[in-house]
């Protein structure tokens, strides 16, 4: 997972100025967009159904938009291949544009449904190709850098969604937020023809796509997605264990192919299989943020403004803690980074769990932001080096693009199987918010714990630690 030791070790001054800073305006914008949409979306569909109705499809803008974002997101490698990093981002870009103004346009909500699978197209691209592009577009000292500043996006989404679309919503103009995306999109594609390299490096060829695994995904994500709006809990059980077998079903016919969605080497005893899956834990537990603003108004009487960044509070630890992280080379440090992070999020969730209370004041607000911050630092301290754990812990070479943009795919599906088992636990604790709000936390933080071994995997001891570890059983 790591450099040489006589590898450069790359600066944010590097990344953010001269030959690189157009590279990375691109690759960090392509994901902005993608999550500010997600965030900008949420905040205003409740006065868009005011004005073309289909409230009877209020879930299905989610579930629409995320299962298009699943299945583009596992073509990034062979538009990659065909087209280039500059022509792969061009089309991201446009489908996602085009998407954009259907939605702005549409006078009914099954027209905004099309918008919003076509969103979701462009948007599965664009955050596929942050990660994928990294180690084409910029030199290796760089990736980690890269990787952190891609990641961050999500952070910033958090914010500029709900406040851009909660000052248009506000003002009765929620179409005209769409089109701010529409106008951020062209400006990104503006600099693409520049910043990126037309070809890759490595080898151009394209992998026939997997229909059986995509099909079989596809289908979990579905499910997973359904069952989280479900109100009868047994069908929810049933739907989840459901889309649970279908992942299994997807694991073993992803494995018989040369060309999955996958990289072989996930199924190789390389370390790449328990970087995936640190990579699921993490992603799982941020899904609590879906419920916080909820928690908020109803435990705390706040206003749906401040509940809304409330919920933000995990996506701020999330950016605030893998900035400095970045920062990290040693094998040695970047193995306890990688470690400490489900830590963290189980300190933290559990922070919040100790102080959930009825009718909750300033004090008990200060200690659930705190837990929050905890939380989501846990995350953004071991992201960035995930990332580039999953690039570098591949059998081939050439794997490293598959690697880095199957990332997108396994977050994507991770986010749609926490949502619903949070879902489910809320479903369950119902009428008391109260306990509703501690099963969530509970189990999301044992979850956490369980992901600390898997962390442990994913990072292998350096030869110094294995010494170590020998000298002190003697």
């Amino acid at each position: 997972m790591h450099s040489p030791n006589n590898s450069p070790v790359g600066t944010w001054q590097q990344l953010l100025t001269g030959r690189y800073l157009g590279t990375a305006t691109v690759l960090a914008g392509g994901v902005a967009l993608y999550a500010t949409n997600v965030y900008l979306t949420t905040s205003l569909l409740p006065t868009a159904i005011e004005e073309i109705g289909g409230e009877r499809y209020y879930a299905w803008t989610a579930t629409v938009f995320l299962i298009a974002s699943v299945v583009s997101s596992m073509m990034v490698s062979n538009l990659l291949a065909a087209r280039g990093p500059r022509g792969a981002y061009l089309i991201g870009l446009t489908v996602f544009a085009l998407g954009t103004v259907v939605c702005a346009l549409s006078p009914t909500m099954e027209l905004l449904l099309v918008g919003r699978t076509v969103q979701g197209a462009g948007g599965g691209l664009l955050a596929g190709l942050g990660y994928a592009v990294i180690n084409a577009a910029l030199p290796k000292h760089l990736w980690t850098r890269g990787a952190a500043l891609v990641s961050a996006m999500w952070g910033v989404g958090t914010f500029a969604g709900p406040a851009i679309g909660g000052v248009f919503a506000q003002f009765g103009a929620w179409r005209l937020a769409f089109g701010v995306l529409v106008i951020a999109a062209i400006a990104v594609g503006a600099l693409v023809p520049r910043a990126l390299p037309a070809h890759t490096a490595g080898s151009s060829t394209r992998s026939p796509v997997p229909v059986l695994s995509l099909a079989l995904l596809t289908a979990a994500a579905l499910l997973v997605s359904v069952a989280g709006i479900m109100s009868h809990l047994a069908v929810t059980a049933t739907m989840v264990v459901a889309a649970v077998l279908l992942l299994v079903a997807f694991v073993a016919a992803d494995r018989r192919t040369d060309h999955g969605v996958l990289p072989p080497s996930t199924f190789s005893r390389s370390s790449l299989k328990w970087v995936y899956l640190t990579i699921v834990v993490l992603a799982v537990a941020s899904t609590v943020e879906t419920f916080i603003p909820l928690f908020g108004q109803r435990l705390a009487g706040l206003a749906p403004l401040a509940a809304g960044f409330l919920g933000a509070a995990l996506a701020l630890g999330w950016t605030l803690g893998e900035i400095p992280s970045a920062s990290a080379s040693s094998p040695r440090v970047v193995r306890r980074i990688i470690i400490a992070g489900p830590v963290l999020v189980a300190v933290g969730l559990g922070i919040m769990a100790a102080f959930l209370t009825d009718q909750a004041g300033a004090g008990v607000l200060v200690a659930w932001i705190v837990g929050l911050l905890v939380a989501g630092a846990g995350i953004g301290i071991a992201w960035p080096h995930l990332a580039v754990g999953a690039m570098t812990a591949v059998a081939e070479p050439g794997e490293g693009a598959r690697a880095s943009a199957a990332i997108n795919t396994i977050q994507l599906i991770a986010n749609a199987f926490g949502a619903a088992l949070a879902g489910v636990l809320v479903n369950i604790g119902e009428p008391s918010t109260l306990h509703s709000a501690q099963l969530l936390l509970g189990t999301f933080a044992a979850v956490a714990i369980i992901g600390v071994a898997v962390a442990a995997r994913a990072v292998p001891r350096t030869d110094r630690e294995h010494r170590v570890a020998a000298t002190s059983e003697r």
